[in-house]
């Protein structure tokens, strides 16, 4: 007697495909909508930081970190005494990463804090004072120079930027942002962590897992 041989059909066969198809599909654009949430938030930063400088401006006629009357002004707010001689000229001074606590870069935090401007701590020193972005690098402010000899001008009141982001996510947060190119306009990548770089960096498709520091200028 003749044994029936057992297996799957075509149709059976084209079902699972499809089913694995819509699976796969599935799992691709939630990566998608993940990374595009992880970029806006990346972008946010830059628009909100710059909203806490223009908003104790207004309110206190100086810029946070630089504040000479910080004291009074925001609640026994610390005021700054390096770099020297630089308190109180209209500029943030001191490097955007600076983790020296009497700079005026760092103590910016302090202030827009005890402004309310911004949440976090405003204890200098504590282990989550410097904020940090979605991807786990830290974000600062500045008003030196981020370039120190760029191929096109790169002039601003003050800068933000922020480290450890990867090259695909600095692409898009520049064509979010700005004009899609990373050596030019207001966005503009610089290597990881430098406080400042001669020329900003050509990230392409190439460089999508590298990690860079991203700045934006105002």
């Amino acid at each position: 007697m003749q044994r029936q041989q057992s297996g799957f059909t075509l149709v059976e066969i084209a079902i699972v495909l499809v089913i694995i198809g819509l699976l796969l599909g599935g799992v691709l654009k939630g990566q998608e909508l993940v990374n595009s949430a992880k970029v806006k938030n990346l972008a946010n930063d830059f628009r909100g930081i710059s909203s806490f400088v223009y908003a104790y401006q207004d309110r206190f006629r100086a810029l946070p970190g630089d504040d000479r009357a910080a004291a009074t002004h925001v609640n026994n707010g610390t005021v700054a005494t390096t770099p020297a001689g630089s308190i109180g000229n209209a500029r943030i001074n001191g490097n955007w990463n600076s983790v020296a606590q009497t700079d005026e870069s760092y103590l910016f935090w302090q202030h827009v804090r005890l402004a309310g401007l911004a949440t976090g701590t405003p204890t200098v020193g504590n282990a989550d004072y410097i904020p940090r972005n979605a991807e786990g690098g830290t974000i600062g402010v500045t008003s030196d120079a981020v370039l120190t000899n760029p191929g096109t001008p790169y002039p601003a009141s003050f800068y933000v930027c922020s480290q450890g982001i990867q090259g695909r996510f600095a692409r898009q947060i520049d064509t979010t942002l700005d004009d899609g190119n990373t050596q030019t306009g207001a966005v503009r990548v610089i290597t990881d962590g430098s406080a400042n770089v001669a020329d900003a960096t050509n990230v392409t498709a190439a460089n999508d897992a590298v990690l860079y520091t991203v700045c934006m200028s105002f």
